[in-house]
This record gives C-alpha cells, structure tokens and sequence, in this order.
C-alpha cells in the first residue's frame, strides 16, 4: 500500500522527470507576474499594461504587472535575476537593460548571462528638436553650422543622465565633432519646457511628448533617431540620412525571462506578447503613444540587446557620461 504522502511525492518526482516540452505545455500553472522595473505612470509601466490583458487571455493566465521601481530599472531587473526560471517570473524592461550594466557598480548580477530575452515590443522614437524663435535651423546640416560656433555657450536638455535622450545627443554631438554642456532633467517634461523658454538649445523627446509641441510650430523637428522615418513626421527626414549613416538610437521595450528557462517557454511567452501585438486596441494605444509596435522572436531580440549593450557602452565611455 502507497501513503497518500509518499504517493504525491513520488508524482513529483516524476514530473520533474517529464521532458522539457511535456513540462511546457502545463505553462503557465498559476497567473504569471511582470515585474515593470519603473514607477506607475511611465512608458513601461504603460505598455506593460497595454500588454498585459491579451498576453493572459492567450496564456490562459492572468498577467499582472508589479511595479519594483529604483535605481533605473536594476532592481527590478535583480527580482527577476533572483526568480525561478520557469516563466511564471519575466520583466519588461527598457534601453537602461543595456545601458545599466556600464553605470551602475556593485549590481549582484549580470545583465548579459541573467536573463532570457523573449521579444523587443515596442520601438519609441525620438525627435531632434530645436526653437524656432532662438534656433533658425531647419535640417540638421543647418544647426550644426548655427551650432558649432557656440558650443561654448549653448547647452541642451535631457529627460536625465544616461536615459535615452541623453545618450542620443551624445552619439549625435560624437558623430557631429563638438560637445554641448548636458543639463539633466528629472523627465523630459521640464527640459521641453525650458527648451520653450529659450534657456537650451535642443532636446532629444520623444514623439509622445514633442509631437504636438512641433505641429503647433513651437518647436521644429530637424530629424528623427530611427532608421526609417516615422509616420506622425514623414516629412522630417531621420538623422541618418542627414549625413549621419548609420545613426539609428531610440527608446525601445523588451520582455525577459530568468536565464535557464525553458526554450518551449520562452517561445510560448513570446507568441503571447505577438498576439498582445496584433490586438487592434493595444496598436491604437501604441500609435497614440508614438510607440512602434515590433514582436521580434528571441534569437533576433537576443542578438539586438547584444549589440545594443555593446554600442551603449561605447558611447558611455566616449562620453564619460555617469550615474551619481
């Protein structure tokens, strides 16, 4: 006769015997918890939101998003480095998941081998933008010639150091051949409205916030940070074709899991994130937000974080640009 205890017992065990795919398919066994490693109200925390409710009618699971804020998104990421790999546990995270790991001292874990990367979501790309009333440019060959001669006295705007904004105006004055003095904002509210006020010279912003600001004409969109150009701006053409090939650095989203989850796992969280994608309502959202829906598959997000955490920790080091 079997004890009731040694019976279950002896049923896990065999289900930690099953084959990779047999355990897969039992995913996910309870609602599934994605950390946004951001306060409330920011751009991951929105589109974790957005993402959320289609990504759980897919699994069958309800996704629900835990905001862990602090110390630009690392420790978030330290929450998730420390979960079971077994995809009830993934993140989104934002450009600072490459960026942090050439900042940020002492993290405890590494953010090359610690994570499973299971899709890019969303690309957010940002405007070049000046003020008309003090800046009499229109193209970015045409600033650069107003601009160079004053470096000495012209400053510019961020949303904070190290953010995107900051390290998009670093690769731009790098490519450019001068520097401008960095005023770092706590969001990129306040540097738009001092680039109103006439008390810097550029900003780096997002669509979501300089979109409306530049069809007012209160501030002049000289090009934007993307390969392509974008569709609220098709006029504006983007940096890199301004004599700037190559130049391509935009915010951007991307789901993880922990390192050593399952492959059939992190292939199911990602078609879940692709059918979040498709969803009509989640792609009006997004194009409100100026956000640019992507769903790349793992291997080629993997590779796009590779080459992204390589690239910012040039323009860190070029920069010498740092986190106090």
């Amino acid at each position: 006769m079997t004890f009731p205890f040694a019976r279950r017992a002896a049923l896990g065990a065999a289900g930690l015997l099953l084959p990779i795919g047999a355990r897969a398919q039992a995913f996910p066994s309870r609602p599934i918890r994605l950390i946004a490693p951001y306060p409330p109200g920011g751009g991951v925390d929105t589109t974790s939101r957005l993402l959320a409710g289609p990504m759980g009618a897919f699994l069958g699971q309800p996704v629900v998003v835990e905001n862990r804020g602090g110390a630009g998104g690392s420790i978030g990421a330290q929450e998730l480095a420390r979960s079971a790999p077994d995809g009830q546990t993934i993140m989104i995270d934002a450009l600072a998941h490459t960026v942090n790991p050439h900042v940020i001292r002492g993290l405890g874990f590494d953010y090359a081998t610690a994570f499973a990367p299971i899709s890019e979501v969303v690309v957010l790309p940002q405007i070049l933008a000046v003020n008309p009333q003090y800046c009499p440019a229109r193209t970015v060959q045409e600033f650069i010639a107003w601009a160079r001669p004053r470096a000495a006295t012209l400053s510019y705007g961020s949303s904070g150091n190290a953010t995107a904004a900051h390290l998009a105006a670093a690769l731009f004055l790098n490519r450019a051949g001068f520097d401008v003095t960095h005023v770092p904002y706590r969001g990129g509210t306040p540097a738009l409205q001092d680039l109103l006020g006439g008390s810097i010279a550029f900003v780096f912003g997002t669509v979501s916030s300089t979109l409306q600001l530049v069809r007012d004409g209160r501030l002049v969109a000289l090009g934007v940070t993307t390969a392509q150009r974008i569709a609220p701006l098709p006029d504006v053409p983007t940096i890199a074709e301004q004599g700037f090939e190559g130049y391509e650095l935009n915010e951007w989203n991307g789901l993880y899991a922990p390192a050593g989850t399952p492959a059939p796992i992190v292939q199911r969280l990602y078609e879940a994130a692709k059918h979040a994608l498709a969803d009509a309502t989640v792609r009006q959202r997004l194009d409100a937000l100026g956000a640019l829906p992507v769903g790349t598959d793992p291997e080629t997000f993997a590779r796009f974080v590779a080459e992204q955490r390589a690239l910012m920790g040039r323009i860190v080091r070029e920069a010498r640009i740092e986190v106090g």
